[in-house]
């Protein structure tokens, strides 16, 4: 087997999602909208990047996040990735008629790189490390891995009025157990399969509709993603 077949191999097995046991509602079918930006200032390594994201149980109004996230960004000129310093604030809802929320305030530091196989396989590896502050909870930190799968349809490359498929997974492992007041978690946070179809609207600007699996130790739920990409 020639060494970009088996690189493909391992990322198609690696985006098939992990199952879970459900105690969390899966016929509530989950609904979250976002917007992502990247920017590079004028010619230089330095840029910023960001999202926001309104995360709901149901298709809305039942609040399951608030995420609003940002960070600089730097990319080397010899090297083809890019690292990000960045800050989150998290509001999380409780599923359900319970209005009942908490706060996180989130550092993180990440790692993203691309790879490509062939003319139509676009991949793209995150290493993501985060520092969490979260309400009414000791002091944890959590390591993420998002294995991202491109593959436009009908041009080879990205670029206005192309249509293309999207896939990702997403494991996320906690750094401790022990978060306070006698508490314990398990090492495995939660895993997130997705695949969607996108559009590019214009060569800086896509749209992607799909949907994502979530998995932790006592729920399994899918949740709907719109969301709108911008390179500014």
């Amino acid at each position: 087997m020639k060494k970009n077949q088996f690189l493909i191999l391992i990322t198609i097995l690696f985006l098939t999602p992990k199952i879970g046991n459900a105690q969390i509602n899966e016929r509530s079918l989950g609904a979250w909208y976002m917007y992502f930006f990247d920017t590079t200032f004028k010619d230089s390594s330095w840029g910023a990047q960001g999202d926001i994201q309104y995360r709901n149980w149901n298709m809305g109004g039942d609040l399951e996040q608030l995420l609003i996230r940002g960070g600089l960004t730097y990319k080397p000129k010899q090297a083809d990735i890019k690292f990000t310093l960045g800050y989150a604030h998290i509001t999380t809802g409780t599923f359900g008629d319970d209005n009942a929320t908490n706060a996180e305030s989130r550092i993180y530091q990440e790692a993203l790189f691309p790879v490509k196989f062939g003319k139509r396989f676009y991949t793209n590896h995150r290493f993501r490390f985060e520092q969490r502050f979260v309400e009414h909870q000791d002091f944890r930190t959590r390591y993420r891995y998002n294995l991202f799968l491109n593959i436009p349809l009908n041009k080879v490359n990205f670029e206005k009025n192309t249509f293309y498929l999207a896939f990702y997974n997403e494991i996320f492992i906690n750094g401790q157990r022990n978060i306070g007041h006698g508490i314990d978690v398990e090492i495995f946070d939660r895993n997130r399969f997705y695949s969607a179809v996108g559009y590019m609207i214009k060569d800086n600007l896509k749209v992607q509709l799909g949907i994502m699996n979530q998995t932790t130790n006592n729920w399994n739920k899918n949740q709907i993603q719109l969301s709108l990409h911008h390179k500014i």
